[in-house]
């Protein structure tokens, strides 16, 4: 089973999807989390894309999609993938459809989130985040228990990325829409199943609708209480806001696509 979660920046879908995950028992595979981790290892995907942003070039799809598959073969077969926020063009998910068969894997569903662009703006400019662990809160809704600060990493400091500035919001909302609605259509026209979800409102209202769409064959789902409970410890832990949809979330990292 394979779910994908798309939505602008500052949709929520990370939170999202780390409760989903968290509650199914599903991995949650984020190609930023992939990036860093590849890099703090020193594995030889790790050093080609560090060679690419050294050189200060971008990072190529076809290293991000090595990654993916990678790390995908190393998952057990009957465990539910949850990609977050990738892909994000349509050559993008045509590679994702190559690789997944040799997997023995599909793409089950797709998740739409969405969101009036004020809400996002507000979410978007207030993000700080932990340049080490890529924790993400945000000063209206989540701050962390010391102000400029990472819990998960005390002694390191909290950045404001220059693209999380409110001028730079706009830009970057009409981009992903450029990028997106031709990868709506794609999977609109593949036939796999494509449900949007309303993503302004509480998180455990959010969280009730992704899961009542999940297909069928994903499981039975876990019992309200025990879900409810994982939406409060992980919105405790993490942010309603978490991490933007872009591809890689690293600093001077860009998609390809861009």
């Amino acid at each position: 089973m394979v779910v994908i979660l798309l939505g602008p920046p500052g949709v929520g879908k990370g939170t999202q999807a780390v409760i989903l995950a968290e509650g199914l028992g599903w991995a949650h595979v984020s190609t930023g989390d992939l990036l860093r981790a590849a890099r703090r290892e020193g594995t030889d995907l790790g050093r080609q894309a560090q060679a690419f942003m050294d050189r200060g070039e971008l990072v190529p799809d076809e290293l991000i999609l090595a990654m993916v598959e990678e790390h995908l073969a190393g998952l057990p077969s009957e465990r539910g993938v949850l990609l977050d926020g990738f892909p994000r063009t349509g050559p993008q998910a045509e590679a994702l459809d190559g690789i997944l068969p040799g997997l023995g894997r599909q793409v089950d569903a797709v998740v739409l989130f969405t969101a009036p662009d004020q809400v996002l703006v507000k979410r978007i400019s207030g993000r700080r985040s932990c340049p080490e662990c890529g924790a993400v809160y945000n000063v209206h809704f989540n701050p962390p228990e010391r102000s400029g600060r990472c819990d998960r990493c005390p002694d390191v400091a909290l950045v404001h990325r220059v693209d999380d500035e409110e001028e730079t919001v706009v830009r970057r909302l009409d981009v992903y829409r450029e990028l997106t609605e031709p990868l709506i259509r794609y999977y609109e026209e593949s036939g796999t199943r494509l449900v949007s979800v309303d993503a302004d409102r509480d998180v455990e209202e959010v969280q009730a609708d992704v899961r009542s769409e999940l297909p069928a064959r994903s499981g039975p789902a876990s019992p309200r209480r025990s879900w409810i409970g994982s939406v409060k410890r992980s919105f405790a832990r993490t942010t309603a806001l978490c991490r933007h949809s872009r591809v890689f979330t690293v600093s001077r990292v860009r998609s390809a696509s861009r």
